[in-house]
C-alpha cells in the first residue's frame, strides 16, 4: 500500500512539472509582461519621469534665488601712513581682519515672460517624453506580437510535419509489408525511408528555429530565456479593419507623428523666448548683512554693522552686434522646419498605411485561396493513399500527393501568419494596438 501511494505521489509530482514545463501562453498576458518587464519601455518611463521632475517654476526662472553669503579676508602687512599735518605712523606686521555674512536674495521680476515661455517649454518637453514612451511601448509590443504569432505559425507547422512523419511511417510499413509478400520491389521500400528520413530532417530544423523563437520572446519578455513554455494553437485574423478610419486614427493617435506636433511647439516657444531678449529685464535684490572688521594702524581699529539691503537692476541690450536679428531669424527657420517635418511624416506614415492596407486585403483574400487549396490536397491525398495500399498507383505518385498537402496547409498557416502581420502593422501606426 505504501509503495503505491509513493507511485502515486511522484507520478502526480511528474505531472505537475510537466504542466508547469508546458504552460499555456496568450498574446495578452504576453504583452501584459512585456508592459511591466521590457526593458526599453522601463528606460523610457525613467526619462519621462525625469521631464515630470523638471517642470518646475524654478527651473524656469520664476522664482527667487536665496543665499547665505559667508566672506573673510585676513592680511598682515607693514603700513606706513603720512598725516595732514605732518605726521608719520608705520607698523610691521600690521593685521587687517574683515568678516561679511548675511542673506541675499536675487528675483528676475521681468524678462519680456522669457521665464513663462520655458515653463510651457518644459511642459512641452514632459509631453514629448509621454509620445516618446507610447513610440516604445508600440514598437515594443509590436515586435512581442510579431514574435508571438510567429511561434504560433512555427508550432502550427510542427503540427503539420508531425502529421507528415506519421504518414510517411505508414508508407514505409505499406511498402515493407508489400515487398515482404513480393508486390513489390525493394527499391520503393528504399525510397520510403529515404522520404522518412527528409521528413525527419525536417522535423528536426523545424524544432531548433522554433526553440530560437522562443528564446526571443523571452527575451522581449525580459524573462529567463529558459523558460518553457507553448502558444495558443490558432491565430485570430481581424479582417474588419476599414482604411478610412485607420488613416483618421493614423493622423489622431500616431506617435510618432505626435513627437513631431510637440516638437514644433517646442520650437515656437524657443523663437518666444529668443524674442524675449529685446525686453528689458528687471532685477531686484535685498537682504540683510553683518560686517565686522580690525585695523591695527589708522584713526578706526574696529568697526561692525548690520541692516538691510535692497535694490534693483534695469538692462536693456540696445546692440549686440545684430546677433538678436541673427537668431530670431534662425528660430523662425527652425519653426518652419518643423511644419515641413510634421508634413513630411504624415505623408510617410499614410504612404506606408495604404501599403499595409494593400497587403493585408491580399492576405486575407490569400487566406480563403489557401484554404480551398489544403481541402482539395487533403481529398487528393485521402484518394492517393487508397490506391497506394491496393497497388494501383507507383511511389512517387504517393509522394507527390503528400508533399501537395503539406504544403498546402504551410502555405494557408502562413497566409493566416501573413495577413497577422498586417493587421498588427495597420494596428501600429494607427495607434490603436491593444495595450
Amino acid at each position: 500500500m505504501n509503495k503505491q501511494i509513493i507511485f502515486l505521489s511522484i507520478f502526480f509530482s511528474f505531472f505537475l512539472v510537466q504542466l508547469r514545463a508546458q504552460e499555456i501562453l496568450t498574446a495578452e498576458e504576453a504583452v501584459k509582461i512585456a508592459l511591466e518587464n521590457n526593458y526599453e519601455i522601463r528606460l523610457a518611463k525613467n526619462l519621462l519621469q525625469i521631464d515630470e521632475i523638471s517642470v518646475s517654476p524654478g527651473l524656469a526662472g520664476m522664482l527667487p534665488q536665496v543665499s547665505a553669503v559667508l566672506q573673510d579676508d585676513n592680511g598682515i602687512r607693514s603700513l606706513t601712513q603720512v598725516r595732514s599735518d605732518g605726521e608719520v605712523n608705520s607698523l610691521n606686521n600690521a593685521r587687517n581682519n574683515s568678516l561679511d555674512y548675511g542673506v541675499a536674495l536675487d528675483w528676475t521680476v521681468f524678462d519680456g515672460f522669457q521665464m513663462f515661455a520655458r515653463y510651457k517649454q518644459l511642459q512641452e518637453i514632459q509631453n514629448l517624453g509621454e509620445a516618446e514612451l507610447q513610440v516604445s511601448v508600440i514598437t515594443t509590443l509590436g515586435n512581442v506580437l510579431v514574435t508571438y504569432y510567429d511561434l504560433v505559425q512555427q508550432q502550427q507547422q510542427l503540427a503539420v510535419l508531425d502529421s507528415t512523419l506519421a504518414i510517411s511511417r505508414q508508407r514505409v510499413e505499406l511498402a515493407h509489408n508489400r515487398f515482404t509478400i513480393g508486390k513489390a520491389s525493394k527499391l520503393e521500400e528504399l525510397n520510403a525511408r529515404v522520404d522518412l528520413n527528409t521528413d525527419q530532417a525536417l522535423m528536426l530544423n523545424q524544432k531548433e528555429s522554433y526553440a530560437t523563437t522562443r528564446i526571443r520572446l523571452n527575451e522581449l519578455l525580459a524573462r529567463d530565456s529558459k523558460i518553457s513554455f507553448k502558444v495558443v494553437d490558432d491565430i485570430a485574423v481581424d479582417a474588419d479593419l476599414f482604411l478610412p478610419k485607420l488613416e483618421t486614427l493614423l493622423k489622431e493617435n500616431n506617435p510618432e507623428l505626435l513627437t513631431q506636433v510637440i516638437s514644433q511647439r517646442i520650437a515656437e516657444l524657443e523663437l518666444k523666448q529668443v524674442k524675449a531678449n529685446r525686453y528689458p529685464t528687471l532685477l531686484a535684490s535685498t537682504g540683510y548683512n553683518f560686517s565686522d572688521s580690525e585695523s591695527s594702524l589708522g584713526y578706526t581699529t574696529n568697526s561692525s554693522s548690520h541692516g538691510l539691503t535692497y535694490g534693483f537692476r534695469v538692462s536693456l541690450n540696445i546692440f549686440d552686434g545684430f546677433n538678436q536679428n541673427r537668431n530670431e531669424k534662425i528660430a523662425k527657420i527652425q519653426v518652419e522646419n518643423s511644419n515641413l517635418a510634421i508634413k513630411q511624416q504624415q505623408n510617410n506614415l499614410l504612404s506606408q498605411l495604404n501599403s499595409s492596407y494593400k497587403t493585408y486585403q491580399t492576405n486575407l483574400d490569400l487566406i480563403a485561396l489557401e484554404e480551398k487549396n489544403e481541402a482539395i490536397a487533403r481529398e487528393n491525398l485521402e484518394i492517393t493513399m487508397d490506391k497506394y495500399r491496393i497497388g494501383t498507383i507507383p511511389t512517387i505518385e504517393f509522394r507527390t500527393a503528400q508533399l501537395n498537402y503539406i504544403n498546402a496547409r504551410l502555405r494557408h498557416s502562413d497566409a493566416i501568419f501573413q495577413a497577422k502581420l498586417s493587421e498588427i502593422s495597420l494596428k501600429a501606426l494607427s495607434g490603436s494596438l491593444p495595450l
